[in-house]
């Protein structure tokens, strides 16, 4: 049966239309669904029982545990869920000092093929629908302490982008969970159509994977690089007043001695130049058959102070979780080969 997790109020008011169930009901149903994180038809109380029944007998509220975690030293959590059929996906838990960071997932597997990506190995094996990807943010335990949410979990988000969509305009409304949009920030490598439509439909923070500013390059870690070029990313963002309250940044994963030389610290400058943006440096995750390795500390450090010297604030993200399997989606492909 059709999850009732992962409706937007529009799609719940035309549910109780259809049920002939009172106008008013798609407020509670709300209520109880993303306020008071309801798991049975049952608790919701103030629902007359003959509609209960009628939702039952066509939904599920569709809420999932997940099935197992792994906990590292530095207090990261990674979490299991099951998708359909024999498929599964991982959401992150990241706590660090006033703030704890939730990433999820938005496809079971990706089809994007970036080499350096665990989830990329496995390739696409579906979309997670708005209710799905909910479910990772409200059935973990430590729930309530979330302060921010990231969609930088397996998958492409902007290549799901409906039910991305719908998921944050629950996130993020007065009848949902009533999240500050500047709270979640949705990672994208480049979609130029659906980044467009991102931008103009919410209002969170975006991240856009670079990884080399050199078209090359970027072609040999990202082949999404010959249909939307980053020059063309570049442009299409260059169009949009961000403000100072929404945040741009560019994620970039540092591979010893590919893309992290003097040369690359002068081509962003130049690329960048006109945004008010700031550059993620990620040191990479070394995954099983990759040819690349992670840098030096040294090399890391000296890379940020370079792009800082050439005004982009630029900051190296800590790695978290590196004794659970902490690059995205090797928890995920584990258990897909041992079934």
């Amino acid at each position: 049966m059709e999850m009732l997790l992962g409706k937007t109020l529009i799609q719940l008011q035309e549910i109780v239309k259809k049920f002939d169930l009172q106008t008013y009901t798609a407020r509670q149903l709300s209520e109880w669904l993303y306020k008071k994180f309801a798991s049975s038809f049952e608790e919701m109380t103030n629902i007359s029982k003959e509609s209960r029944n009628k939702l039952l007998n066509n939904y599920i509220i569709g809420l999932e545990q997940p099935i197992k975690y792994t906990l590292s030293s530095d207090g990261t959590k990674k979490f299991l869920y099951k998708a359909s059929g024999n498929k599964f996906i991982e959401s992150a838990y990241i706590p660090d000092k006033q703030r704890a960071t939730l990433c999820v997932s938005s496809q079971v597997g990706c089809k994007m093929g970036c080499v350096f990506c665990a989830t990329g190995k496995q390739g696409f094996m579906g979309q997670l629908t708005s209710g799905q990807i909910l479910n990772q943010i409200i059935s973990f335990p430590e729930r309530d302490k979330t302060t921010n949410i990231v969609y930088m979990g397996m998958g492409e988000p902007l290549d799901n982008i409906e039910n991305v969509l719908n998921s944050l305009e629950i996130l993020t409304s007065d009848w949902g969970f009533g999240w500050s949009p500047r709270r979640i920030t949705v990672s994208t490598i480049g979609i130029i159509p659906a980044m467009k439509e991102f931008i103009n439909k919410s209002q969170c923070h975006l991240a856009v994977s670079l990884h080399s500013p050199f078209a090359d390059e970027r072609s040999e870690l990202m082949p999404i690089q010959s249909r939307y070029s980053l020059f063309d990313v570049i442009q299409a963002i260059k169009k949009f007043d961000f403000g100072r309250q929404r945040r741009i940044s560019f994620e970039y994963i540092v591979f010893n001695g590919l893309n992290d030389t003097q040369k690359h610290v002068n081509k962003l400058a130049k690329l960048l130049n006109g945004i008010h943006c700031r550059i993620n440096l990620i040191r990479f995750h070394e995954i099983p058959g990759s040819k690349w390795k992670s840098p030096d500390v040294d090399k890391l450090k000296w890379f940020n102070t370079q792009l800082n010297k050439k005004g982009i604030i630029t900051t190296i993200r800590a790695s978290r979780g590196q004794d659970i399997e902490a690059a995205c989606g090797l928890l995920a492909t584990t258990m897909l080969k041992s079934n």
